[in-house]
């Protein structure tokens, strides 16, 4: 059938655009278009075919799916509920660890809202508001979407043997001592230094992190000396002792690089934790890095509230252009209000 052609094209765009650049967002809106293009072509060409056992391995799964998308839901929110109370237990009650927690509440209160039906309560004036909000909602659910795929798929990228750098981002010291999260950067940053090592020449690995107010020397140098403490020597090693980012952590880095090979062209990752690493890989590209990044793996009940904060810090990065998305809605809606409040 003709209409197979979409999800063929949409796929091998996003292949084109993944291979490019995978720390792009719009990766994750092409490999979503191709999978929905893809399962609406698999629902038709079964309704048009004369196989009934083949109209039933399609139809199926997808009514099972659709049956399943409320359990689903309902499943997440006391899921979520269960990782706040681990995760504020362990790691303390601030409001940082309670991005679940208040997940959780909003999706308690999404399932409640058909039998709420707050429209109902106020003016009929206002329904055109209340419209508004759920294009914002239904925006922001397609763009969260879009985030899980691309973060998701950029977990594949394995960057090959042959780089000059490896940056290691800071996140923070713990009594001037490299805390368990940082570690697990580190030993990323490790792990692939001797990988490399075994067959050409090791890398340089930079460390990436200033001082903090609270801290007596720069992150950049606790990383270093836990480093050659698991056997890096130190001439293999560079300090970035300014940054206080992400985004600084990228360009001083990149400084460094650029003095460092005098003009030459280079090879490098970053290494980060899984759950940063594709944020991390957006601000590379701002600080003109052409870097891919490898990701340590974190402990699974710090994962769910550490995915949260990733996706609100992408959303502000991208605030502008939310706004242009978001400010026509608004603007529509009030004045659709207005006008039936005075002419209505």
């Amino acid at each position: 059938m003709y209409f197979g052609i979409i999800p063929l094209i949409l796929f091998i765009v996003f292949l084109i655009s993944y291979f490019k650049d995978p720390r792009k967002m719009i990766n994750g809106l092409l490999f979503n278009l191709f999978v929905c293009s893809f399962l609406l072509f698999c629902v038709i060409l079964s309704l048009a075919s004369d196989h009934y056992f083949l109209r039933l391995i399609v139809i199926i799964p997808l009514i099972a799916l659709f049956i399943l998308i409320p359990f689903g839901i309902v499943a997440l929110m006391f899921g979520l509920f269960l990782n706040a109370r681990v995760l504020m237990k362990r790691e303390g009650r601030r409001l940082a660890n309670s991005l679940t927690l208040l997940v959780a509440i909003g999706i308690l209160l999404f399932i409640l809202l058909p039998i709420i039906n707050p429209a109902s309560l106020f003016s009929v004036h206002l329904q055109p508001i209340f419209g508004g909000i759920s294009l914002i909602t239904f925006y922001f659910f397609i763009h969260l979407s879009n985030f899980l795929s691309a973060y998701f798929l950029y977990q594949f990228n394995r960057p090959r043997l042959n780089q000059d750098f490896i940056i290691v981002l800071g996140s923070g010291l713990i009594n001037d001592k490299v805390p368990p999260l940082l570690a697990s950067r580190i030993q990323k940053a490790i792990d692939f230094y001797h990988k490399q090592a075994a067959v050409t020449t090791p890398p340089t690995i930079i460390f990436s992190g200033g001082q903090g107010p609270d801290e007596n020397l720069p992150e950049a140098e606790a990383m270093q000396r836990y480093a050659i403490e698991k056997g890096i020597p130190i001439e293999h090693t560079l300090q970035e002792n300014r940054s206080v980012n992400t985004y600084q952590n990228m360009l001083f880095s990149k400084q460094l690089m650029d003095d460092r090979k005098q003009g030459k062209a280079y090879n490098s990752i970053f290494t980060t934790n899984n759950f940063h690493l594709f944020r991390a890989g957006i601000y590379a590209r701002l600080a003109g890095l052409d870097s891919q990044g490898i990701g340590s793996k974190t402990a699974f009940y710090y994962w769910p509230n550490a995915m949260i904060r990733e996706y609100v810090a992408i959303v502000v990065m991208a605030r502008k252009r939310h706004m242009k998305m978001i400010g026509p809605i608004v603007i529509i809606s009030i004045a659709l209000s207005l006008f039936s409040f005075f002419f209505v």
